[in-house]
């Protein structure tokens, strides 16, 4: 991904894995050119790739001999591509991290998306020719990171990478309660300033966010949805974030888009973050309008949950309600901060039930959130507070 236009982290500056922590990769792509190259980057970070495969039943036959952690699965492959190959893929081994793969395309953001749902736990959009692959350091920096955050994933599910567990034979084992404890107690922020009614709902995702932000607009239900402007900055490249627009708006039946500038906010519709563009916000709170710019990163993001909640902390003050789902980095802390500061209300995910507890483990921690709950819970415990029925 170019950090112009997606979202890009910082490489941790940690020490090779040892061998237990080693992440298994199984690497499924029809080009040979990508196969080679994505195994040399994944073997000089210390991990291990267990199998290539250039189709989906090669990945398939590679699967039963080396149970890998992590797979990178290409959508576009003959005999079986990836589509048809992840339910088989997951069928064969619960709880394997499915990372897909594709060149940024409209039907290649649709197909990302919808394996999303299937079950695959994320999608790295890749430089449209092996040589954008071999150039470009952004996407080689963004897969490692995912291998290595996965992997971890994985190593919860089932014991230190590589041991001798019941997933290792198709039984995905229970994840250790301890590794989802946090390490020092939790603060949860004093309820938001009584009698402000909320007036506007704004959400902030990455990594696992899509299938999250789905399931909780759809638990928040149409029928509350409808009295208010919903604003969503979940990290996607450009071509992406039109699209999940558009499966939030079927999914929900709301009007759903990408924010254009200049545009009125309205209640009952869905705007979302362009990718590759900062939205915000601008005029007062009887007549506010989208503000898109292209302005300089932000915690490694553009769009940044920062900015749209920094905005909406100055607009709407304590009738701002917001909720920071699952994520890599810290992206929302500052802007979460704003709110609460504002007399806003912010929720957070817990770490159990994020694909990575990053962006809302950072508000956690930070003491700004007014709930830490399951996914399943946020959804009605925001219909509650729209309706003024409390969290």
């Amino acid at each position: 991904m170019m950090a112009a236009t997606a979202p890009t982290y910082a490489p941790s500056p940690a020490a090779p894995p040892q061998a237990s922590q080693r992440v298994r990769v199984l690497i499924a792509d029809d080009s040979a050119v990508v196969r080679g190259l994505v195994a040399r980057w994944i073997g000089e970070a210390g991990h291990e790739v267990v199998a290539t495969a250039a189709n989906g039943r090669i990945a398939l036959e590679a699967m039963s001999r080396h149970d890998p952690d992590v797979i990178l699965l290409d959508i576009d492959m003959p005999e079986l591509d990836g589509t048809q190959a992840l339910p088989l893929l997951l069928a064969k081994s619960p709880g394997v991290q499915v990372i897909m793969m594709s060149t940024l395309t409209t039907r290649n953001a649709d197909i990302s998306l919808r394996c999303l749902a299937l079950g695959a736990v994320d999608y790295i959009p890749k430089p449209e020719s092996n040589r954008g692959v071999t150039t470009s350091d952004a996407f080689r920096t963004d897969l490692i990171e995912r291998v290595r955050i996965f992997g971890k994933a994985r190593a919860r599910k089932r014991g230190p990478i590589g041991a001798s567990t019941p997933a290792a034979h198709g039984t995905p084992a229970p994840t250790p309660v301890s590794a989802l404890r946090p390490t020092a107690p939790l603060v949860l922020r004093p309820k938001a300033r009584a009698g402000v009614a909320p007036r506007v709902l704004l959400i902030g995702a990455s990594t696992g966010g899509p299938r999250a932000v789905g399931e909780v607009l759809e638990k928040i239900g149409a029928a509350t949805l409808r009295q208010f402007p919903v604003l969503i900055v979940q990290h996607m490249p450009p071509v992406f974030t039109a699209v999940f627009a558009e499966h939030l708006g079927a999914r929900t039946g709301l009007p759903a888009a990408e924010g254009k500038a200049d545009e009125r906010l309205q209640p009952g519709r869905i705007y979302v973050a362009p990718g590759g563009r900062h939205m915000g916000l601008a005029g007062t709170r009887g007549d506010v309008t989208i503000r898109l710019h292209d302005g300089p990163v932000v915690n490694f993001c553009r769009p940044a949950v920062d900015v749209l909640f920094q905005d909406a902390a100055a607009i709407f003050g304590p009738s701002a309600l917001a909720v920071v789902l699952t994520g890599m980095g810290s992206d929302g802390t500052g802007g979460a901060r704003a709110l609460t500061e504002a007399g806003g209300a912010v929720l957070a995910q817990d770490e159990a039930t994020s694909t990575v507890w990053g962006m809302p483990g950072s508000i956690a921690k930070a003491g700004l959130a007014q709930a830490i709950l399951p996914l399943a819970e946020i959804g009605p415990a925001l219909r509650n507070l729209l309706t003024g029925q409390g969290a």
